[in-house]
């Protein structure tokens, strides 16, 4: 299944589950209300905090990735079963926040799963059916979610990561951020050494609308092994998709990222 669907394909979808992924960092409660006012008709709501991660600790960033038991029951929430149905996500923010549920399922051990190109707005433009009202959970779902531990790098992989020719480290960051220009979340500033600054804007333009991506990650040989991190494991999963877009095999994504990184630098 190609990971991308336009909106005139989707509205001729039938049993398929669709969830709105929209969310704020700065305002979280933001893309709950937006989603009262209106989203695409029978879509489910994804929290990014309360579904599609854990509760933050002293390591691990500030979204660790959901437990295989909570992704599980939100899934059978919803009515997914594993391997059978097929999943739509979107969202308003240039895939930021259904990019990371689109990771999670597939790290879970659902491929059937696609992102909507464009977002809510190409959903409206097209003139698809919306509507205010939340569906009835189905909670007739089959989900038990397995870890792929072959898509994720620990902090302790890339500190001992001793074969540069054939390990990239790809920092999904906007560029001010990855060279310590600015820090408006995280205690520290910079990146891990020896990263490379791919920001994850670059996947879609203003419009979230999904661009070519062969070119942009031309110079990344196809034998390097792609690890992938941003702030806290959220956008980093746009420029997975990116990746995965251009043909690059097999990218991994370091969860905790840069908020895990600098968690422990900051330790007396």
């Amino acid at each position: 299944m190609t990971p991308m669907i336009d909106a005139a394909a989707l509205q001729h979808r039938t049993d398929t589950v669709i969830i709105d992924c929209r969310y704020s960092l700065a305002a979280p409660e933001q893309g709950r209300a937006l989603y009262a006012e209106g989203h695409i008709q029978g879509a489910y709501y994804a929290d990014l905090m309360s579904d599609l991660s854990s509760p933050v600790e002293a390591h691990g960033g500030r979204h660790p990735l959901p437990t295989a038991a909570n992704f599980s029951a939100f899934c059978e929430r919803l009515g997914i079963v594993k391997g059978v149905t097929e999943v739509v996500l979107y969202d308003d923010h240039r895939l930021a926040f259904a990019s990371r549920a689109w990771w999670l399922l597939r790290y879970f051990g659902h491929d059937k799963v696609q992102l909507l190109n464009g977002g809510f707005r190409a959903w409206q433009a097209a003139g698809g059916v919306c509507d205010t009202d939340a569906p009835v959970p189905l909670a007739n779902g089959r989900f038990q979610a397995e870890p792929n531990p072959a898509m994720v790098a620990s902090r302790q992989e890339l500190l001992v990561a001793s074969v540069p020719a054939r390990f990239s480290l790809i920092d999904a960051r906007e560029a001010a951020r990855y060279n310590g220009e600015v820090e408006p979340i995280d205690p520290v500033a910079g990146h891990i050494p020896g990263a490379l600054n791919y920001p994850w804007q670059g996947l879609t333009n203003e419009q979230g609308e999904v661009q070519p991506q062969q070119a942009r990650f031309a110079s990344l040989s196809a034998d390097d092994e792609l690890v992938v991190y941003c702030g806290s494991g959220v956008t980093a999963c746009v420029t997975l998709l990116a990746l995965t877009l251009a043909g690059k095999s097999s990218p991994r994504l370091y969860p905790g990222s840069w908020s895990d990184w600098c968690s422990y630098l900051t330790e007396d």
